[in-house]
């Protein structure tokens, strides 16, 4: 045994998991018909909202890490390079760019959860998706859910929609979600979706809309609305009070922050008086435009 870059976890170089070499585990947890949750971070991640949302299931379900995908066959490291930390004031610590995987037993559900944190790789992407793969199905998950955000010309001020799509008809009538028919470049997550839904999983993709004009700031409002969203479709609870707090100290900071720029706040007015007027400010379609042109905005990636 040996480990890799963390002080609280120690990993098994040799995967038990069948099928899925890559990928390092710390124990197999027993787990009841799990549903796989996956965020990954980046170009999918506006406003650190799904990875943001993930955090927050890890702690709120005290989900414990059992496992990671090995960074090495994955990523270019010239490209996404490893960190060091100071730890103590005296040792120094690495990081590699990170996939781990978080069990949770769920006391009010019939399943429990798994939930996947990542950031999208350089290469290999198809054998990278197979590791997120063989690890659900040797957990017992059938279903996957993924989680991203992204930037659209809505108001901070007013509700965050989220939209809620799946690749087969069938799923997206069970729970509540829009059929998916988008064609055009795509990221991680469409990947793995395709993977998946050829493995035969259940897959479904939650999407939150975040402020394009305020891109860099970290977004508990859309985190809040993504885990409202997704418990409801699973049928599941978690507490949210503390995204609560952070949404109402998310808006007042961004509106204080508006008002400072006449031009920003006229356009914030004009968002808020469409949104108003609008029975739907962002209907399915136009949701859905948004997260497809946000696809095809997508710089390349070797796969």
């Amino acid at each position: 045994m040996a480990s890799f870059g963390r002080t609280d976890t120690v990993f098994i170089v040799t995967s038990p998991i069948s099928g899925a070499p890559h990928v390092r585990c710390s124990q197999v947890p027993q787990l009841r018909s799990p549903v796989l949750i996956v965020a990954f971070e980046g170009w999918n991640d506006a406003g650190d909202a799904a990875s943001t949302t993930a955090h927050h299931l890890i702690d709120r379900w005290n989900a414990q890490l059992f496992a990671d995908i090995d960074p090495e066959e994955f990523f270019d490291f010239t490209a996404m390079r490893p960190t060091v930390e100071i730890v103590d004031g005296f040792e120094r610590e690495l990081h590699w760019p990170d996939t781990s995987f978080y069990a949770a037993t769920l006391a009010d559900a019939p399943f429990d959860a798994i939930v996947m944190l990542g950031v999208e790789p350089q290469m290999r992407w198809r054998t990278f998706c197979d590791q997120i793969l063989q690890t659900a199905r040797s957990m017992g998950a059938e279903m996957i859910v993924t989680l991203g955000a992204l930037l659209a010309d809505v108001p901070h001020t007013r509700p965050v929609q989220v939209l809620g799509t799946a690749y087969d008809e069938a799923t997206a009538l069970k729970l509540g979600l829009e059929p998916s028919n988008y064609e055009g470049p795509t990221g991680i997550v469409g990947v793995l979706h395709a993977e998946a839904r050829d493995a035969g999983f259940t897959v479904a993709s939650l999407w939150a809309a975040v402020p394009a004009y305020i891109p860099g700031a970290t977004s508990p409002k859309a985190s809040l609305a993504l885990v409202e969203r997704l418990t409801q479709m699973l049928d599941v609870g978690v507490y949210t009070t503390d995204l609560e707090i952070a949404t109402v100290a998310y808006e007042r900071q961004i509106s204080e922050l508006v008002s400072e720029d006449e031009e920003t706040m006229e356009f914030v007015e004009e968002l808020e008086t469409r949104y108003d007027e609008e029975s739907e400010f962002l209907d399915t379609e136009d949701l859905m435009d948004e997260v497809e042109q946000f696809l095809r905005d997508l710089p390349a990636t070797e796969e």
